[in-house]
């Protein structure tokens, strides 16, 4: 019997009734006491690690803390996530910093200025994407490319801070040679500076080993500078921060020209693209409750709005942190007040602290950035993916290949454009999968070489697990034909079962209207069962197949197609 399958209109999801401030719905005092003491927390990792990644960005240290202030305080407002750290983030400020020093001198009063608008258009791109709910934008990086992706962004950053590290004067140029250059400067050092950044390195490793919630970077960035201070080694050739501008940011909207906006925009919608990627990724990680999905969409808004105050901080784009939010969450904090108070304490210290930082050595920053580097590597990853699948760990090394090789924003376009072929041939690839009946069962299974069952003489049922589309149309049609022995006589009814099948488009339905010629001319009767899809069948009647191939020939079930047709 024909099935009258249900054009199910999908249900709106229900309306916040929160606009702002949504970490605090429901918020009680209980919470107060672990959200002070996730902030203090909070604060104690991202001091030295929001200098750390300012000087990453050839910036200001009080920059990194401008960020931070701006990041946290927008998501605290317009975002959803209760626990989400964002701030200066040492993933794509190695993108910008290389791009950023090709159109103006590093550290200058125009690479300043360029580092603002770029978080100002980064930020608009976001919201935008927030407003058209586009979360779905975060699917576009695979894991395997993510994976190099990090990878090839953790070797910039030890490249960056080997100078540091080795208190030798820094190097320009493209990795291959700053790493050749590093290679022969490495007689001339400095054996203190270099004992700084292993011992940071190594109290922060360390650290964290025995608890995240320890401030190992700031504990070791303190120690570093007592030595400093104490040694003497000033004198003895250890570089350090000098003066650090105190005071709060002020708000200043950055002048470029026009040419610079056009210049820029390339560089901003790849930012977005990985920001919005990473935030996904940490939304995911950390929901608001086991059972409860993240509100992506409502958090892209959070990280649009720190990007933009950022930008008129005057600073540089800001991003999620998957480790700080880790931090949060694992300090017990309950909601963004958190972030508030981390923000107090920054603020503080900006305020009236600023002086203590004069001291405090370039290589212990550059020991903290090692160990971020180290976050990056995601060994135990790349181990999977090896063992699970040797295409998928060819991405990793060409993604990791192409940000080493090729100047950075163009190697990690490069990563994107190959997450996206993996998909393209993912659905290309698609293939036609015979089926069988389970024995004493109405249930339909592709067939394998493990997996055998019964057949009905005269009937070919197929199974196609794939969107139908342009890219994979005609050989869905030439494999119907083949699998199914159209025109050979021995099969007198197809059943496509479509359960996989969650969308057709234009060509794919052309293709799909030649291959009911196909079977027509055969003397074969086509079948659809299991459309489950509201979309697939959405397409089926606006494309015109439900007319040709008719409702009593679309069923629920292969059994109701049997039972009908053989």
């Amino acid at each position: 019997m024909a099935s009258s399958i249900p054009q199910a209109r999908q249900a709106p999801p229900p309306k916040p009734t929160w606009w702002v401030l949504r970490s605090f719905a429901g918020y009680h005092s209980g919470f107060i006491g672990p959200d002070l003491l996730a902030g203090v927390t909070l604060a104690a990792i991202a001091i030295p690690e929001q200098m750390a990644t300012a000087k990453l960005g050839s910036l200001p240290p009080e920059f990194g803390f401008f960020a931070f202030i701006a990041g946290t305080f927008a998501f605290l407002v317009f975002g959803s996530n209760r626990r989400m750290s964002v701030g200066a983030d040492s993933t794509i400020t190695p993108i910008f910093a290389g791009a950023l020093a090709l159109l103006a001198g590093a550290g200058g009063p125009q690479y300043i200025a360029l580092a603002a608008t770029l978080s100002l258009m980064v930020g608009a791109i976001i919201l935008a994407a927030a407003v058209l709910r586009m979360g779905w934008i975060a699917d576009l990086l695979s894991v395997p490319v993510t994976t190099g992706f990090l990878a090839g962004i953790a070797i910039h950053i030890v490249v960056s801070q080997t100078p540091g590290a080795l208190g030798v004067p820094p190097v320009s140029g493209g990795l291959p040679r700053r790493i050749l250059l590093l290679w022969g400067e490495a007689p001339s050092t400095n054996h203190y500076a270099l004992a700084i950044a292993a011992a940071v390195l190594a109290l922060s490793a360390g650290s964290h080993f025995i608890s995240s919630r320890l401030p190992g970077p700031l504990i070791g960035m303190g120690l570093a500078t007592w030595a400093v201070i104490a040694l003497g080694l000033e004198g003895r050739g250890v570089a350090v921060l000098g003066a650090v501008k105190g005071g709060l940011p002020r708000l200043a909207a950055p002048t470029v020209s026009l040419d610079r906006y056009l210049h820029l925009l390339p560089l901003a919608l790849l930012i977005a693209l990985v920001a919005m990627v990473q935030t996904a990724a940490t939304a995911r990680a950390f929901p608001p409750a086991p059972d409860t999905p993240p509100d992506v969409d409502r958090d892209y808004a959070g990280l649009g709005a720190g990007n933009l105050l950022a930008g008129l901080f005057g600073t540089f784009p800001v991003n999620a942190s998957p480790p700080r939010t880790a931090i949060v969450a694992e300090s017990g904090g309950r909601t963004q007040l958190s972030g508030l108070a981390a923000i107090v304490i920054v603020a503080l210290l900006l305020a009236f602290g600023a002086g203590l930082l004069t001291h405090v050595p370039q290589a212990a920053l550059s020991g903290v950035l090692f160990f971020v580097a180290s976050r990056l590597l995601r060994v135990g990853q790349m181990r999977a993916v090896f063992r699970a699948s040797g295409a998928e760990f060819t991405l990793i090394v060409l993604t990791v290949a192409a940000i080493v090789l090729l100047p950075i924003e163009s190697g990690v376009a490069v990563g994107v454009g190959l997450s996206l072929l993996q998909g393209v041939w993912s659905s290309a690839r698609a293939r036609i999968r015979p089926m069988h009946r389970v024995p004493g069962t109405t249930v339909w299974w592709p067939t394998t070489v493990a997996s055998q069952g019964e057949s009905v003489p005269g009937v070919a049922v197929l199974g196609f697990q794939a969107p139908l589309s342009f890219l994979n149309a005609d050989s869905f049609r030439r494999q119907v034909v083949e699998a199914a022995h159209v025109g050979q006589g021995d099969v007198k009814v197809l059943i496509l079962e479509a359960a996989g099948v969650i969308d057709v488009d234009f060509t794919a339905a052309q293709v799909f209207k030649a291959l009911l010629v196909d079977c027509k001319d055969a003397g074969v009767t086509l079948a659809v069962a299991r459309l489950e899809s509201v979309k697939a069948q959405r397409a089926f009647t606006r494309l015109g197949l439900r007319a040709l191939i008719g409702e009593d020939h679309i069923f629920d079930s292969v059994a109701a197609a049997l039972t009908a047709l053989a």
